[in-house]
């Protein structure tokens, strides 16, 4: 939503699948998203709730059918299988291909020779060796080669257009040899400016009537800079810029290092920052009353303008992080179960702060927390409203509830934005 909404071209992104009534509202709308939860899910939740959903995008009738994947590319073959993922999207297509971007260098994410890197801590990492991914608590990336890692998720043939190819003008030949009616998957490597044009015409210029591709938003960084250079949109890159409010609420399901530094500089700095207790929002009957103590504190605090952020780690080294698996197994869940109601939990307090406030602009750190916490408020559908830092765009909420919608509303990945990134969405800062 971000890389097509700086180019202009306008784009929504629906938390629920849209209705006939949503679609003539955003009729004007160029590119159609749709949020899911099975990043966090197995491939049997997949196989059950995935087909519809695939063939109704289908149905819009858009040429490209995008399947977004994590930049850092985490999943595995039993949660968020990206293989499952796209042998259910190709029964949607007669396409030959499946083509796959990863690679985003404006969020520092680098394929080469279908190996993935990924900056932190102002370095480079191969994926394999990044700490935070490496250490992901559900899907710890313990595979840099993209080919052999997707080879895990799915029999289906796997090819590579590597940047060899690219500089030595062999990609389109590369692509024709490796189409067939096996439809592979077939990886583009991304890693400048040039093989993201190219990467982006070979997906363009060879999309047929209609290509399904789980790819990064590198997908969409790649058409937008094959199509800036043809000419077809505007030359320049723009967002606009939010104003500063008073306060912004924020919860946080985050355990990556980086989400670590935005809580601490963030309490170094006026925030009130609270911790979720773990071991009392997993047991059933002390679950409500750390709701209840939380919400309250978040409240209080806005009623002072101090702004709240409630989180359930502070960085992968929290004893939260550490003692997880043994929290969880005490009341008889599993990692996944476990995780999946700390989410359930954030977006409660969340719900209820709102309810209890009139704060205007909220923040969800963490992919998974994401997603929990916008589906559980009743928000239909996003679109972006301003930049704030590359891969996190502040968004409006559309909803059928007058009290969310215009909520301003920024979903933030695990190891996005820099140590004062609240600070920076409370002011409408722009930061690149």
């Amino acid at each position: 939503m971000e890389a097509f909404t700086a180019s202009g071209i306008d784009t929504v992104l629906f938390l629920q699948l849209p209705r006939p009534t949503d679609l003539e509202r955003f009729k004007h709308m160029r590119c159609i998203g749709l949020a899911g939860l099975s990043r966090s899910q197995t491939p049997e939740w997949m196989q059950q709730h995935l087909p519809a959903t695939f063939r109704r995008l289908a149905e819009i009738g858009a040429p490209i059918l995008h399947y977004k994947v994590c930049s850092t590319f985490d999943s595995s073959a039993t949660i968020g299988s990206i293989g499952q993922a796209i042998d259910i999207g190709m029964k949607v297509t007669q396409a030959r291909w499946s083509p796959m971007v990863v690679g985003a260098p404006r969020l520092k994410r680098y394929q080469v020779f279908g190996h993935l890197f990924a900056a932190a801590n102002d370095a480079i990492h191969r994926i394999d060796r990044h700490p935070t991914m490496s250490r992901h608590p559900v899907t710890p990336m313990n595979e840099s080669d993209l080919t052999v890692h997707l080879a895990q998720q799915t029999a289906r043939r796997i090819a590579l257009i590597n940047v060899a190819d690219i500089a030595e003008n062999q990609a389109q030949d590369k692509l024709e040899a490796s189409l067939g009616a096996d439809q592979p998957v077939i990886m583009i490597d991304v890693t400048d400016r040039a093989t993201q044009i190219e990467a982006g015409r070979l997906v363009w210029e060879n999309r047929g009537a209609q290509v399904f591709s789980a790819s990064s938003s590198g997908l969409q960084y790649a058409l937008t800079a094959y199509w800036r250079e043809q000419g077809m949109i505007p030359s320049t890159q723009q967002l606009p810029q939010a104003c500063e409010v008073a306060c912004i609420a924020a919860v946080s399901g985050s355990c990556s290092p980086m989400s670590g530094e935005q809580i601490k500089w963030a309490r170094a700095n006026g925030f009130s920052a609270l911790r979720l207790e773990i071991s009392l929002a997993l047991n059933e009957e002390q679950c409500e009353s750390e709701i209840t103590r939380l919400a309250n504190l978040a409240i209080t605090a806005l009623t002072q303008n101090i702004s709240p952020i409630i989180f359930s780690a502070e960085g992968p080294d929290d004893l939260a992080v550490k003692n997880f698996d043994e929290t969880a197994q005490a009341v008889q869940l599993n990692r996944m179960q476990a995780a999946q109601k700390i989410g359930e939990v954030l977006a409660e307090i969340m719900r209820r702060v709102l309810d209890g406030s009139d704060v205007k602009r909220i923040v969800v750190a963490g992919g998974d927390s994401s997603g929990a916490v916008a589906s559980h408020l009743g928000i239909r559908a996003l679109t972006l409203v301003a930049g704030i830092t590359p891969g996190v765009p502040l968004c409006r909420a559309w909803s059928d509830a007058p009290k969310r919608d215009g909520l301003e509303i920024a979903l933030k990945g695990g190891q996005m934005g820099g140590p004062s990134f609240y600070s920076d969405i409370r002011a409408g800062r722009i930061v690149q």
